[in-house]
């Protein structure tokens, strides 16, 4: 084998990887443990993790919410939990019809007029997106990513089209308010544009106006791409197709899914029904045999596993299936009254500790931004990061410190208040801060 594929040894096959990110030597594992003593020992390990009282304020693409006890109920049962993709889709109707009301759930939450069966999470959602957006304007080769953008989601951009033809990526710098500078996206949106990427709501919590920016992509030809990261959001603010928005993305973590240390997470995908055949993943239909009798089929499948690769519109091999699954069950468990009032509830309990926070005695912290948020606001200070560790040590996760993504904000604190913070909760907070 080492013959045909003209290396001289196996070690050859690993050249790419760094040196420093190789195994030196065999794995030093213990010997094998009875399973009663496998259990008191992880026991153990997990008794070291903080406790579950301690508030926790973080936000930033993951974010803590009630999940009704009817998700996991439905989750467990064992043709959803062990099942896969639907290779067979004839004998997979429970899955599909799982899948169909999926993507139903998300075309009516984003308001536009078809959805796939799921992206892996938001920012491959998101770099999906770009990728569509350059095959709908395929003599463009500029995309501009607001700075505001998730910054993780601005380098899953990167590294998807990376490989790809030369893809010139631009930042649009942010204004005063925290929304993305318009008056410099109308200064560089030109015919060379293919598209324009904006949070809504942005990283920062605020609320960007998509009607100027859809006005001003549109009249240029470009595509505008929207991208979610709370998913919640979408339960009261008007939604991205109501703008006018081509493509619309979001993480659905939020609604049923826990934040579990970071994933798994669910993308949401969506878009105007002329791009169909643009569009990355699959999509499943509902249709009816000769006897009237309704059933779900794999309609369209762009991924390079269904057709020849150089066809695909995708290598994205499977949908996050039982987290679409969660998803789907939270948001039809609270109805579109529902979420609709847990989005309010979101919205009131962290413009409360807002004003709390700015109350503070000797004007400690002040929000930089003067744009409307949803349920994550910034608070600046003259010692953050310190303000930040003393919270810490006083038992509150106070947030997220920007300095690692925002030089320019190193010292601002993001904070995120859900319906999962209460009173005391807040209580502690504005005390770790003061």
């Amino acid at each position: 084998m080492l013959d045909v594929v003209g290396v001289p040894e196996v070690a050859d096959l690993f050249a790419d990887i760094p040196q420093v990110l190789r195994a030196q030597a065999r794995a030093d594992l213990p010997p094998g443990l009875p399973e009663l003593d496998v259990r008191r020992r992880l026991e153990a390990l997990a008794a070291r993790n903080t406790a579950p009282q301690v508030p926790c304020f973080l936000g930033a693409g993951a974010y803590p919410h009630f999940i009704p006890s009817v998700v996991d109920h439905v989750l467990q049962r064992a043709e959803f939990y062990s099942a896969y993709t639907p290779y067979q889709p004839e004998v997979s109707q429970g899955t599909l019809q799982a899948i169909f009301e999926f993507q139903s759930v998300v075309a009516m939450l984003l308001d536009l007029e078809v959805a796939n069966a799921s992206m892996y999470d938001g920012a491959s959602a998101t770099a999906e997106g770009v990728l569509m957006a350059l095959r709908l304007r395929p003599k463009r080769r500029r995309v501009i990513l607001s700075r505001a953008l998730h910054p993780q989601y601005r380098d899953v951009v990167r590294t998807y089209t990376s490989g790809a033809a030369p893809i010139e990526l631009v930042e649009a710098p942010l204004a005063a308010d925290g929304c993305t500078d318009l008056a410099w996206l109308g200064d560089h949106v030109d015919d060379q544009t293919a598209a324009v990427v904006i949070g809504y709501p942005n990283f920062f919590g605020v609320v960007e106006d998509l009607d100027p920016v859809a006005r001003l992509v549109h009249d240029r030809g470009g595509v505008l791409i929207t991208a979610t990261a709370e998913a919640l959001a979408l339960g009261l603010l008007k939604p991205p197709g109501a703008y006018g928005v081509d493509i619309a993305v979001a993480e659905g973590q939020s609604l049923g899914v826990p934040m579990s240390y970071g994933g798994p997470g669910v993308g949401l995908f969506a878009t105007r029904g002329e791009f169909v055949r643009m569009m990355p993943g699959r999509l499943v239909g509902e249709a009816f045999d000769d006897a009237g009798r309704r059933g779900y089929v794999l309609t369209l499948a762009t991924r390079e596993q269904h057709i020849r690769r150089e066809k695909a519109t995708s290598n994205i091999c499977t949908n996050h299936g039982l987290m679409a699954l969660a998803f789907t069950v939270h948001v039809c468990t609270l109805g579109k009254a529902g979420l609709r009032k847990l989005a309010i509830a979101n919205t009131a309990a962290a413009h409360r500790a807002a004003a709390r926070l700015g109350a503070v005695p000797l004007g400690a912290w002040q929000l930089p931004f003067s744009a409307p948020f949803f349920n994550e606001f910034v608070i600046r200070g003259a010692e953050a990061e310190r303000a930040w560790q003393r919270a810490r040590e006083r038992g509150v996760i106070a947030g997220l410190p920007l300095r690692r993504w925002y030089p320019e904000l190193a010292d601002a604190l993001l904070l995120c208040v859900t319906e999962a913070h209460d009173d005391a909760a807040v209580d502690r907070l504005i005390e770790g801060l003061s």
